[in-house]
């Protein structure tokens, strides 16, 4: 069942991670072809009344845009919508995390791709860490639940630091998640062998600590898989669509910084929802698209969980991460 949209707010981020974006920047989409929050709301709206339980707010860097802690505030006022969740990078989280929980955000997702700043900066373009650290713990000072840092493993880069970045859930309630490194992004900087399986991930894990602990999948969660670490209070999430498809079992669709529904990360295709709601369609018009579009997300999971993983030559930051 379909119960979990990703909503991209923005295609700008102020850091030039290697595995997202060319060191250069991208050509940005024109504010006017980006839906405004009063369009996003009216499809959360409808996706609710379609079963839509959680909304996920990326970007881009989400907390680049204007107006974020009201939106979310705005979307904590829909009834039947149960968890609202942000990703981001961190950097305005110093100033941002009080404010975002006041609005009545209930999970935060900060990517954490390395302990070392120098390491962190050759990795994001920026020297930033410190910031990101300071609002990991203004997160926590705040009461945000769950705080899950997302870590990129790239072998060769940052896959030494696993069990460093692990070790984090032993003191604090925290999810630490590690990500494959996927081709996604016309492929920069992507080659399979540098790609570090969840498999391996999981005998590092076990050689260093002991046996890990397998937790049930959490409601309205997505792909990652869950361990506690013995003796540890958080926990450890292992997302692995390059080695281990999940397409079988995936509840996401997204609406892309452009206006468009993907109903699958790896589509080449998307409808443009924003021409659809600019163009005077009715809420039941629209619903019926959305209907479509999750009828052939079914059809075509089958068929998906037998292929291997291609090459996307979207970017993340247009998607959403």
């Amino acid at each position: 069942m379909v119960n979990y949209l990703r909503l991209s707010v923005t295609d700008r981020c102020n850091l030039r991670c290697i595995y997202c974006v060319p060191r250069e920047g991208l050509p940005l989409v024109d504010h006017s072809q980006i839906l405004t929050y009063e369009e996003m709301l009216r499809l959360v709206r409808i996706g609710v009344q379609m079963g839509i339980k959680k909304v996920r707010i990326t970007g881009g860097e989400p907390l680049l845009r204007k107006g974020i802690v009201w939106f979310i505030g705005e979307l904590n006022s829909i009834e039947g919508l149960e968890k609202i969740t942000l990703t981001t990078n961190g950097v305005y989280l110093p100033e941002m995390a009080r404010p975002l929980k006041e609005a009545g955000l209930k999970g935060i997702n900060i990517s954490l791709d390395s302990l070392d700043p120098r390491l962190f900066k050759h990795i994001t373009g920026m020297d930033c860490q410190e910031r990101v650290i300071r609002g990991i713990e203004a997160c926590q000072e705040a009461g945000i639940h769950p705080i899950k840092l997302n870590s990129v493993v790239i072998r060769g880069i940052n896959d030494k630091e696993v069990t460093q970045l692990a070790s984090l859930t032993f003191e604090r309630d925290w999810h630490v998640r590690f990500i494959e490194f996927m081709p996604v992004s016309n492929g920069i900087f992507w080659s399979r062998e540098r790609v570090v399986g969840h498999k391996e991930i999981l005998e590092r894990l076990s050689s260093e600590f002991g046996p890990l602990e397998e937790l049930p999948h959490e409601n309205l969660g997505g792909p990652a898989r869950c361990f506690r670490l013995r003796g540890a209070k958080g926990i450890v999430g292992l997302i692995s669509p390059v080695t281990h498809n999940f397409c079988e079992s995936c509840n996401r669709i997204r609406i892309t910084a452009r206006g468009g529904l993907k109903t699958c990360l790896f589509s080449a295709s998307e409808i443009p929802i924003i021409q659809l709601l600019r163009s005077g369609l009715s809420d039941h018009e629209i619903r019926s698209v959305l209907e479509e579009a999750i009828r052939e997300k079914k059809r075509a999971k089958k068929e998906a969980a037998t292929h291997s993983i291609r090459i996307s030559s979207d970017y993340m930051s247009q998607i959403g991460g």
